[in-house]
């Protein structure tokens, strides 16, 4: 289904594509792209079909960041005149962009995003949130915000020190705006693989997706939401939830589908698993 600022599409029954589509404005974020991401990843949380995502961008780059002839119109223009009031408004409008990237980690579906070319301001917050970032050697990433005098505030500064190793690095990017290219997104761990192009890249992205697919869906979102558990609690408490979890999980009929495949020596993916 075709919206104003994404397209979805279906490569196989069991993965979907979703596309920022609005080439001609680099995929700038607007109001439309907020809403309708929100939309489209609380229906693929809810269907069965879906088993693993993939997110690019259409046209020459992944994503310029935030529209901000939109947001200077719809964020930056509130009505009335009291503090506190205005203050309250903002941060409900602060609090549902946040939701647009936070769905993408809600969503129990792995989501693997392909980033080609830039990569700007928002587009980091985006990409974090997603489970597996794959980038062409052409590609390059900004946390652009300092640029435009404000702090980033739906997502990076709270989810990419998770993600790359370093402190020291995280707060150069954030604190300087200066980009970071490929090779360096590899090293560092904010990607875990870098193609030589765009197409080699989508053919990667849906490789890996369908890798994911294929396999006991009870087994593949119950390990992503235990891992995102495990990144925000300690070691104990992650322990202990995975034992609550499987305690109920280990009795799906999946587990001994797979198991008969590994006692075969073939693939899980050579089993047939029900929908969830």
């Amino acid at each position: 289904s075709r919206v104003e600022a994404q397209e979805n599409v279906r490569p196989t029954e069991s993965i979907t594509h979703v596309e920022l589509h609005r080439p001609e404005k680099r995929n700038a974020m607007n109001s439309a792209f907020w809403s309708e991401m929100v939309t489209c990843f609380n229906e693929l949380s809810e269907d069965p079909e879906c088993r693993a995502v993939v997110v690019s961008g259409a046209g020459k780059l992944f994503t310029a960041g935030i529209d901000l002839m939109d947001m200077m119109n719809n964020v930056l223009q509130p009505e009335g005149d009291d503090t506190a009031r205005i203050s309250w408004g903002l941060k409900k409008k602060i609090r549902k962009f946040q939701e647009t990237f936070s769905v993408i980690e809600k969503c129990p579906k792995p989501v693997v995003v392909a980033i080609h070319g830039a990569c700007v301001g928002a587009g980091v917050d985006m990409i974090t949130a997603c489970d597996i970032r794959l980038c062409t050697q052409d590609a390059w990433f900004q946390v652009k915000e300092v640029d435009i005098g404000l702090a980033a505030d739906v997502g990076t500064l709270q989810r990419l020190p998770k993600v790359i190793g370093s402190q020291s690095l995280v707060n150069e990017l954030a604190l300087t705006a200066r980009k970071m290219y490929a090779d360096e997104a590899k090293s560092s761990g904010l990607v875990s693989r870098v193609f030589a192009d765009k197409e080699a890249m989508m053919a990667g992205a849906l490789q890996i997706a369908g890798e994911i697919a294929g396999r006991s869906p009870v087994a593949v979102q119950g390990t992503k939401i235990n891992l995102i558990y495990a990144r925000n609690h300690s070691v104990a408490d992650g322990l202990d939830y995975i034992a609550t979890w499987n305690m109920s999980m280990l009795q799906t009929e999946d587990l001994m589908k797979s198991a008969q495949a590994a006692l075969e020596k073939k693939s899980p993916k050579t089993k047939t698993y029900s929908k969830l």
